[in-house]
């Protein structure tokens, strides 16, 4: 299982809790996920196909308003799979951020230019954050309701508390480049 892709345990991990289709995949990784974990339609539906070739996961097509639609279930397999990849030590978290990237070389281009990364960032993060604490709010109202809640509710409250992390340094940031905006430029 070392070889294992995230991204079959992403799918999988989804399909525990429901059957979905591709496109409810990619929109729970697009909201739910998003501030941790991301996928393209590209490695999703070849991982979809994967999983149903390997039999961790089986697909069934179906009709919805005169449109074929194939949804997907996890198997026992596929539960068993993500079980084990679950009790498997975390091999590494990691930060990745192009905002960061272009900052850390931003003395090329100059203050204006990382004022601007800075503040699409922010932007970013300002209109991702009312989803989580609207998500928080949901999920406390409901915490006995499903055991998968309060899991949830713990990536939740992590992606809240590193928002406002990162908000807060948006506004430090902001506040040095300004200060030093005659500097160089």
């Amino acid at each position: 299982m070392a070889n294992e892709k995230k991204i079959d345990c992403v799918i999988l991990g989804l399909l525990s809790h429901e059957a979905l289709t591709g496109y409810e995949i990619k929109k729970r990784m697009d909201t739910a996920l998003s501030y941790f974990w991301g996928a393209s339609y590209g490695s999703i539906y070849p991982a979809l196909s994967d999983l149903v070739a390997r039999g961790l996961a089986t697909k069934k097509e179906y009709s919805e308003n005169n449109r074929k639609k194939l949804i997907y279930t996890i198997t026992d397999d596929g539960r068993d799979y993500l079980k084990n990849w679950l009790a498997l030590p975390v091999e590494k978290d990691e930060l990745r951020y192009e905002t960061l990237l272009k900052l850390f070389f931003g003395n090329e281009k100059g203050p204006a230019q990382a004022m601007t990364h800075i503040e699409a960032f922010e932007k970013k993060i300002e209109n991702r954050l009312p989803y989580l604490l609207y998500a928080e709010n949901i999920l406390t109202e409901h915490l006995e309701a499903d055991p998968t809640h309060k899991y949830y509710l713990l990536t939740v409250r992590f992606g809240i508390k590193t928002y406002r992390t990162y908000l807060e340094w948006c506004g430090e940031a902001k506040a040095l480049l300004k200060k030093n905006q005659g500097n160089a430029d």
